[in-house]
């Protein structure tokens, strides 16, 4: 099992940046496909970002060319960098984690249900 951290939530004007943070602990040493959800009030939970353990990414159309998903796997941390961002990137940030697995693997989708280990959310705020 693993257990996820999330930190780096705040406040900003559109156009602005923003990174999250998200470390990972417990058992870590092994094959794990990490991402990044959002959810805003009423709407469902959409997948944003994915890294296997090998480096392979995958992001969803909305955030492609403005978030950049990696991870310092000697820190166990994952990182969601975020630049330009707009008003609609206003959510509830989620950590997740998929696995273990015996290779480096991430399910094609981004679908949550796939996702077994959460973090607690961290909120991010764009205004206009």
């Amino acid at each position: 099992q693993v257990q996820l951290v999330e930190s780096g939530g705040g406040s900003v004007q559109a156009g602005g940046s923003l990174r999250l943070s998200c470390v990972a602990s417990g058992d870590t040493d092994r094959h794990y496909c990490m991402a990044w959800f959002r959810q805003a009030p009423g709407k469902k939970r959409e997948g944003v970002a994915a890294i296997g353990s090998d480096g392979t990414t995958t992001y969803a159309n909305s955030v492609k060319g403005r978030f950049t998903v990696f991870a310092d796997n000697a820190k166990n941390t994952l990182y969601l960098q975020m630049i330009s961002l707009k008003p609609d990137d206003t959510s509830m940030y989620y950590c997740a984690a998929a696995g273990p697995y015996w290779r480096a693997y991430c399910p094609r989708g981004l679908s949550s249900t796939d996702f077994g280990y959460w973090g607690q959310g961290t909120q991010v705020t764009v205004s206009s």
